[in-house]
This record gives C-alpha cells, sequence and structure tokens, in this order.
C-alpha cells in the first residue's frame, strides 16, 4: 500500500489551517517540523485511512508508523498515535522493543513523545503488566524523551490508579532531574496518581520536596485541595 503515505501528505497539506500554522511553534522550546493542521484534523485523517491499513500484516503496519515518523512532521507521528491503541489486539509485549527504538530515533519534542506514549505504551503496559519493568527502566536512559516516556506512559493506568508503586520508583530515579521536560513528566505521572491516591502522593511529595524541583512539585500537586498545596509548597 505504497501511496497511503502519499495520499496522508497530501490531506495534511490540503488541511494546514493558518491560525494553526502561526501559533504551532509557540508551545515549543525546540524548533518543530509541522504543516499547521488542527489536532481533531489529524485524528480524522488516520480514521480514514485506518480501515485500509489495519488489514495489513503487523510489519507492513509497523513500516507505515516508521515512514510517518522519519519525515519527522509532528502531524505524521500524530497519525501513528491515532493508528496503533486501534492496533492492540495485534500487539505483542514484544513490541516493546520495536518502540523504544521509536522514541530513541523519532521523537523529539513532548508532543509527539505524550502523543504516543499515553495510549499505545501505556495500553500496552496494561495489556502485558510484565512490560512494566521494561518501562520503569527508560527512566535511568540518558535520551530525554525516553526518560519521559518512562513517566507518562503510566499516565492513563495512573487515571485509573494502577501501577501507584511503579510510579514512584519511576519518581524515585528521575526526582532531581535537571531537564524540565522530564520534571513536568513525572510530576504530571504524581498528579494523575493522586486521583485515587491522594495521600500516598501527597505523602510522597512532603517527604521529597526538599530536593523535588518546583516544577515536578507544582504540577504532582495541582488536582489537591489548597490547604495540601499550601503545605506541600512550604519550604523547610
Amino acid at each position: 500500500m505504497p501511496n497511503v503515505i502519499a495520499q496522508i501528505r497530501a490531506d495534511l497539506k490540503a488541511t494546514t489551517d493558518p491560525k494553526t500554522q502561526k501559533s504551532f511553534q509557540r508551545f515549543f522550546k525546540e524548533q518543530v517540523k509541522y504543516y499547521g493542521v488542527k489536532t481533531e484534523t489529524v485524528g480524522k485523517i488516520a480514521k480514514k485511512y485506518w480501515p485500509r491499513v489495519k488489514t495489513l500484516d503487523k510489519q507492513a503496519v509497523f513500516a507505515l508508523c516508521e515512514e510517518l515518523y522519519r519525515s519527522n512532521y509532528t502531524e505524521e507521528a500524530f497519525i501513528v498515535a491515532f493508528w496503533l491503541p486501534e492496533y492492540m489486539e495485534n500487539l505483542e509485549s514484544a513490541d516493546l522493543a520495536t518502540f523504544k527504538g521509536w522514541i530513541e530515533r523519532y521523537i523529539n519534542n513532548w508532543a509527539k513523545c505524550d502523543g504516543f506514549c499515553n495510549h499505545t505504551i501505556g495500553d500496552l503496559i496494561q495489556k502485558y503488566p510484565e512490560t512494566a519493568a521494561e518501562v520503569k527502566s527508560w527512566a535511568k536512559s540518558g535520551n530525554r524523551w525516553v526518560k519521559r516516556a518512562s513517566a507518562v506512559s503510566f499516565i492513563v493506568p495512573a487515571k485509573k490508579g494502577l501501577f501507584l508503586e511503579d510510579a514512584f520508583e519511576i519518581c524515585d530515579v528521575l526526582l532531581t532531574d535537571t531537564d524540565d521536560m522530564v520534571q513536568k513528566g513525572y510530576g504530571w505521572l504524581l498528579k494523575e496518581e493522586s486521583r485515587k491516591h491522594q495521600t500516598k502522593v501527597f505523602d510522597y511529595v512532603v517527604k521529597n520536596r526538599k530536593v523535588m524541583p518546583r516544577t515536578a512539585l507544582r504540577y504532582a500537586i495541582e488536582l489537591m485541595p489548597r490547604e495540601l498545596k499550601e503545605e506541600a509548597m512550604k519550604k523547610e
């Protein structure tokens, strides 16, 4: 199905939005490559071609995904993020190695990272809990996006209150990381775990507030009541 990629790119070029083009870069510190297409529109394009793509074998589906990643366009990465959660029934725990390779080679901004990891890897972790240990180990990577991925891959499970101890283990490794993208990633993870485990997350934050960067701390307590926020923000 060699023409699918060409058709997707033609659709993306045809649906660029002047307002989105103008504002896209301001959401990123690093220079990003983009068409300027609204995320909702990208989702519709992904959905349009998915019925054809899903009939292919896994190797062919992965090849299409990697070709989209290679372009470096943020919206093309979003296509992958829309497709693979729909393909979850065909994914296996061994596919995690392929996904890590994609993160290392192609993920270069927070939107690509979160779009891919929240659902594709997050859903994979829930389907195969034994993969959690491998994803946790990414926190020790020297690649900022792999480190962020170790945290944000647990976001969707965390909203259900799952993998709390794994989340704390990831945060222990990332706790004093100086990269704001990593800090925001693990702070976000703590915030989502606080939905079901507010007291435990609060206690974790208070225990570590002397060394936890304020960026991460503020993310972690975002959903908490004001009195807990004020207590957590105290400097000892």
